[in-house]
């Protein structure tokens, strides 16, 4: 077997020797190290030598092998070599001819309008934390001073998960109770952006998911005239210098007392017209002080410490800063609406 292995090895060698196309060497390989080739033959009787011999066939078998792998690798790229150059000499190259253009993508006008908002909060002193989007019925109504009673729940329709107490949130309100309870007795002043999730009937103004802002800041003496003075600050940073503001009293059960905030029509200038409903105002957040109740189950004292939180749409803000009527387009991924931001 081992005079057999020589010859083989020879054979094989000598023939690559000879070949100068692609096909042939893919032949050459079928023939010296496929399956069916007389070296796997060997390899296939070596049961049949003595157990003394068995090691050095093995071996040298082994050695073969390798050699005509590496001899087959060496003529491919050899070969391959041959014909770029051949291609190179004989193909016309036109360098002059333009180059195909690499098409940018560019941010979502949602993303767009979430950055500009986490770079404005920021500048005013606001950190950004992130809460979970998968909740418990506690942390999202019964801490925020919505017990399973509350006829406010009515105002949400919540996904429910087959797991019971778990639900998708409604709200990014429930990170206040996670950030109170993680940094208690400190100061806070942070946004709690995330995607929020309601069983609505999907129309031109609402969407069965949508991002929010939460905001929150707690600490001592913090009062109305606080909440009003960064919300009047804020507007004027991503509408206008000159944007005009009011406050309508509201409810919400998490705050007391909660109030609307509203900025003027950017359209008609507040003499009133079809987008904000002939009001010639356009609503942008809720807010309000923090209800004592919600202070207390986030682990702060209500006689020591006080706050206040809002919370926003970026997605409305988006429709009102563009003039976009309809909020489903967001969600669509048409081209002929993305590209225009």
């Amino acid at each position: 077997m081992l005079k057999r292995l020589d010859r083989i090895k020879a054979q094989a060698l000598t023939n690559l020797e000879s070949i100068n196309d692609p096909a042939a060497l893919q032949a050459w390989k079928v023939k010296y190290l496929g399956r069916s080739a007389e070296l796997a033959e060997v390899l296939q009787d070596l049961p049949k030598a003595s157990k003394e011999e068995r090691p050095q066939i093995g071996r040298r078998a082994n050695e073969v092998k390798n050699a005509l792998v590496a001899a087959y690798e060496e003529q491919a790229n050899t070969l391959h070599k041959k014909a770029l150059a051949q291609s190179l000499v004989q193909e016309h190259l036109d360098v002059t001819l333009p180059g195909r253009p690499r098409l940018k993508g560019r941010l979502h006008p949602a993303t767009q309008t979430l950055r500009q908002l986490f770079r404005i909060w920021a500048e005013m002193g606001f950190q950004i934390y992130h809460s979970r989007e998968v909740e418990t019925d506690e942390y999202n109504f019964g801490l925020l001073n919505m017990p399973a009673y509350h006829p406010a729940r009515d105002m949400w329709d919540t996904f429910y998960t087959t797991r019971s107490g778990i639900i998708l949130r409604t709200q990014t309100s429930p990170g206040q109770i996670h950030v109170m309870r993680e940094r208690a007795p400190e100061p806070i002043r942070v946004i709690l952006p995330g995607m929020c999730y309601r069983y609505e009937q999907i129309s031109a103004r609402s969407e069965i998911q949508f991002n929010q802002i939460e905001g929150l800041a707690i600490g001592h003496n913090i009062t109305f005239a606080d909440l009003k003075g960064t919300l009047m600050a804020f507007a004027s940073r991503f509408f206008s210098q000159n944007a005009a503001t009011r406050f309508r009293a509201s409810h919400f059960p998490f705050t007391e007392p909660s109030a609307e905030m509203d900025v003027e029509c950017f359209i008609c200038g507040g003499e009133g017209c079809s987008v904000c409903k002939d009001t010639g105002w356009l609503e942008i957040l809720g807010c309000g002080m923090v209800h004592p109740l919600v202070l207390q189950n986030g682990g702060y004292d209500p006689e020591e410490f006080s706050g206040f939180a809002f919370g926003m749409g970026p997605e409305r803000m988006t429709m009102l800063k563009r003039q976009i009527h309809d909020i489903r387009y967001f969600w669509r991924n048409d081209l002929r609406f993305l590209e225009q931001f």
